[in-house]
């Protein structure tokens, strides 16, 4: 990872905070790379924002790298299935989004893959968990070395520059008595439910 903002250090730490380490991790790693290059340094509050397509293991180093996350409203997941990820700078409204290439990572390597399916059964042997561990490690580390310009398509950003986090006022559901957003809240009959109590007693 030559000249690289990610430093190898990095790579572990964001290694321990996720638990393990998987080409998903190492793709999020690479994306947490372009976010700091082209959009700005680790998001102290709001100022950088990041949309992710997908729920994938790699969503993690972008919350440990950016400093994008759930809790400050600059974490935004658009359920999609799709590596793509997007980064904006508040600031000046700056944004990218990368994709990540389908032929960066094809084709899989035979022996990875007859291994990943053997570790489902049973009668696996410690030989075969080591092969697979070793080829696992090699693959995270082809996606830690390509080029950035060989891993993603790079794109203009989709829709809008995403709006800050607000705090909204709670409102208690009238069936099962718990704290709910008034902008979850749903009317029924009458009453204010939360999402489960509401999908509960319209299915009745």
């Amino acid at each position: 990872m030559e000249e690289s903002l990610i430093t190898e250090e990095m790579v572990r730490q964001t290694h321990a905070f996720h638990g393990h380490m998987c080409p998903g991790l190492a793709i999020g790693i690479r994306a947490a790379e372009v976010a700091l290059s082209n959009i700005g340094p680790h998001a102290e509050d709001e100022e950088i924002v990041a949309v992710v397509e997908t729920d994938m293991c790699g969503v993690d180093a972008i919350q440990y790298l950016t400093g994008c996350t759930f809790g400050k409203g600059n974490l935004v997941h658009l359920d999609y299935g799709k590596n793509a990820f997007t980064f904006y700078r508040r600031s000046d409204g700056k944004g990218i989004r990368i994709v990540t290439r389908p032929e960066a990572l094809d084709p899989p390597d035979p022996e990875w893959q007859a291994l990943r399916d053997r570790l489902r059964q049973e009668n696996v042997t410690s030989e075969e968990r080591q092969r697979f561990s070793e080829l696992h490690q090699a693959r995270c580390q082809q996606i830690l070395d390509i080029p950035l310009v060989e891993l993603f398509k790079f794109k203009e950003p989709q829709g809008e520059l995403p709006r800050h986090a607000r705090i909204m006022e709670s409102v208690t559901c009238e069936s099962c008595g718990e704290q709910v957003m008034e902008s979850r809240i749903q009317r029924f009959v009458g009453m204010n439910l939360c999402i489960p109590c509401f999908t509960q007693m319209e299915q009745q």
